[in-house]
């Protein structure tokens, strides 16, 4: 019988189930978990504020301070959705009475509805914390990273600059530049609170951008040709802005508490302006005859700080990885 020629050794019929047969692996590889070695089909890898977003969501103190702050917010900006009176429409005969049908938190000293005065004081609280610290920020951030980035004579100066600020006494500051202000807005308090507010987050900047332009990333880009400002926006400062964001929202309350310090001692915000410092200020005379003039103005001041330092303390659990 005549011996197979070499092309006759593989019948159409082999072929075939060889390539079946590969097919059919290669499926299988496919279809299993691990892949060839195991390992799993690889997953995209988690950035810092994505992880930081995923422990938020599951922290029930973010999730109240974000309730509470999102309350505040929404009254601040429409009042009227919670109450319908004006909160400069006053009645001498009503002064100082307490709690009556359709006024809950009763009267003031002048016969003002303190209920609505609570709730239209939110307005310019919440207004100089928010602005007070997006000043701060960008002025602190901007001046501390550009000395921690450049150092040499830039950084010097900033650090002899931010000792002299740290050298002044906040409420001692704010009775000497707000007593000759006459204006009744918050814009005197909120660049009174930037003005002396800046050096701490410059540190903070500052130190966080020296820490961050020795990773070995930055190094790198320097090493290709990347320019400073390339560097600066691309590399250093979305890993170096996680501490400024967590201080400045911390300082957030401290700001607010700060506005109602100063309008408590007739520097800051003054009447006609409607605030929970001066709400205080003229209540403190009857804490003894009508002691619900104080507590409903200082009850609100008290919970609006420690919402934003509750969500300023979950914030920064969430953006320390050596928290975690």
């Amino acid at each position: 019988m005549p011996e197979p020629t070499p092309d006759e050794a593989i019948s159409p019929a082999g072929a075939g189930g060889a390539m079946d047969l590969a097919l059919e692996e290669g499926a299988t590889l496919e279809k299993t978990p691990g892949g060839p070695e195991g390992t799993g089909p690889a997953e995209k890898p988690r950035s810092l504020w994505s992880d930081a977003w995923r422990d938020l969501r599951r922290n029930p103190v973010f999730l109240i301070s974000a309730l509470i702050i999102l309350f505040l917010v929404v009254i601040s900006i429409w009042p009227s959705l919670i109450t319908d009176q004006d909160p400069l429409d006053c009645d001498l005969a009503k002064a100082q009475q307490g709690s009556q049908p359709g006024h809950p938190f009763g009267f003031d000293g002048q016969g003002c509805d303190v209920y609505t005065r609570t709730v239209h004081g939110a307005r310019n609280s919440v207004t100089v914390g928010v602005c007070a610290t997006i000043g701060v920020a960008l002025l602190g951030g901007v001046l501390g990273g550009l000395a921690g980035f450049f150092g040499g004579w830039w950084d010097a100066l900033l650090s002899r600059v931010t000792d002299i600020f740290f050298g002044i006494p906040v409420v001692l500051g704010g009775l000497v530049f707000l007593s000759v202000v006459t204006s009744s807005t918050v814009w005197p308090v909120i660049g009174f609170i930037v003005l002396l507010g800046w050096p701490q987050i410059a540190r903070i900047a500052r130190g966080s951008v020296i820490t961050a332009k020795q990773n070995d990333y930055v190094q790198a880009a320097r090493a290709l040709g990347a320019s400073n400002t390339r560097m600066m926006l691309r590399h250093i400062a979305p890993n170096a802005i996680a501490p400024v964001i967590v201080v400045a929202t911390i300082a957030l309350g401290t700001y607010i508490a700060l506005e109602a310090t100063l309008s408590f001692l007739g520097v800051g915000l003054k009447p006609p302006a409607v605030s929970w410092g001066i709400d205080i200020s003229a209540a403190s005379p009857y804490i003894r005859n009508a002691p619900h003039m104080l507590l409903w103005p200082a009850g609100a001041l008290a919970i609006t700080v420690l919402a934003f330092i509750m969500l300023g303390d979950a914030v920064r659990d969430a953006l320390d990885p050596k928290l975690r």
